[in-house]
């Protein structure tokens, strides 16, 4: 385990760090500050081979010139899409910044969690952890509350990948973290796109939205809809069914079944050519499964393109536009009480 400088940093981001984590069963994870983000995971496949399965880039530069794709980040203070870029809370409106569309998204623009430099805690090796730290302020992207956040990242002995999100406040204010990771099971090297990955989610019932990808409240069955995915779908072509429309492909909240808050299996992926699958365990009530789409043909690591739809995010959170919509589970955190998640990838071979 060792903590470097990361690649390409210039004498102002001496403060930004690559962290090397290696896990009991074989994971080895590459982590950075900045935006308490995952960079490489390396995995065993059947043959025994270490295979990259998460999209990335090799320098600092890169991640800020591609900010928008979100590869591999933390994101908050408000995950998703908040509509109209407001929200009301004990009668005051607050205003944060539109950075889609009329909407606001992922926490903002400039200090969105995943654009700015978190603090690193020290590496643990005997839990091969690392913690992400960092205080957002007082009405920073025009959210109210200063906000102490932590991320702590765990290779586990089962194979996983553990996230535990931690967050206090001295004022009420909504919080939904979300980590934003693109899978490609094949290997972020093989140039493929994940249409042939195998897909399975826990959830009968998905959040509607209108053309901006906002809610439009009630829930709905995914019965008889492309949205199916109870049992094991390839993805190309359900993501095909909404290529022409907004969201490009799957972009979509499936709520999930049965919901309670503790750590449950919420969703299988898997890439039937190398047999490599990957289990998510969260303790959320919603995942949104975004297959890509508008991510154009992208130079990666090791200067691999990444076709469109050369990665598939499964972000376990809570709905979009919550704190608009009354109906759904609360985001508000208030002072007094912690604000916790935990979402686990775990992976395997068939």
């Amino acid at each position: 385990m060792s903590i470097r400088l990361f690649r390409g940093v210039n004498s102002e981001e001496r403060s930004i760090t690559l962290i090397q984590l290696i896990g009991p069963s074989g994971l080895r994870a590459e982590l950075t500050n900045y935006g308490a983000r995952l960079t490489r995971l390396l995995v065993p496949d059947g043959q025994g081979q270490a295979l990259d399965v998460a999209l990335g880039f090799d320098t600092i530069a890169e991640y800020k010139d591609h900010k928008n794709l979100y590869f591999g980040a933390t994101v908050g203070r408000v995950a998703n899409r908040t509509a109209n870029a407001s929200f009301t809370l004990d009668g005051v409106e607050h205003a944060l910044a539109a950075n889609d569309g009329a909407n606001h998204l992922h926490g903002g623009p400039d200090f969105g969690f995943d654009r700015v430099p978190w603090e690193a805690g020290e590496v643990n090796t005997d839990s091969a952890s690392v913690t992400f730290f960092r205080v957002s302020p007082h009405l920073e992207e025009g959210y109210p509350g200063n906000l102490e956040v932590a991320v702590t990242y765990t290779l586990t002995v089962d194979g996983g990948l553990r996230i535990d999100f931690q967050a206090v406040t001295d004022r009420p204010t909504p919080v939904n973290l979300a980590h934003h990771t693109y899978w490609n099971l094949a290997g972020s090297h093989s140039g493929m796109t994940v249409d042939h990955h195998l897909l399975t989610v826990l959830a009968d019932r998905y959040t509607p939205t209108d053309e901006s990808l906002i809610p439009l409240g009630p829930l709905q069955t995914v019965d008889e809809t492309p949205l199916d995915f109870r049992s094991p779908t390839a993805v190309g072509p359900r993501a095909n069914s909404f290529a022409s429309g907004p969201t490009k492909g799957l972009d979509h909240n499936l709520v999930l079944s049965e919901w309670d808050g503790t750590l449950r299996l919420a969703a299988t992926l898997e890439s039937p050519p190398n047999g490599l699958a990957m289990e998510l365990h969260t303790t959320e009530p919603g995942v949104q499964v975004y297959s890509g789409g508008h991510m154009p043909p992208t130079t990666g690591k090791d200067g691999v393109v990444y076709p469109t739809r050369g990665g598939i995010c499964l972000e376990a959170q809570h709905f979009p536009d919550s704190p608009n919509q009354p109906q759904y589970p609360t985001v508000l955190l208030e002072p007094g009480s912690t604000y916790r998640q935990t979402t686990e990838y775990r992976f395997y071979s068939r």
